[in-house]
């Protein structure tokens, strides 16, 4: 979530608290995966990355098959 102001979007988030039930044992792998240092951060990343993937994935439909990819690391 962003603030919108004057038309503009800003780069400030939104943050709210939440309270989740969630697996621990997933979130510890998480924060390994993601070399995050706390839960909030690992959750954070996480979503950061699902967003962006569905961004791609998204762009990537919308091409009809037809998107070239270009390999930019070994």
């Amino acid at each position: 979530m962003y603030r919108v102001r004057e038309g503009q979007m800003t780069t400030t988030p939104v943050m709210r608290h939440k309270h989740v039930r969630i697996d621990q044992a997933k979130l510890e792998r998480a924060k390994r995966v993601l070399d995050a240092n706390t839960d909030t951060e690992a959750l954070d990343r996480a979503l950061t990355l699902v967003v962006t993937e569905a961004g791609i994935d998204a762009a990537l439909r919308s091409g009809g098959g037809k998107a070239k990819l270009e390999k930019l690391f070994r």
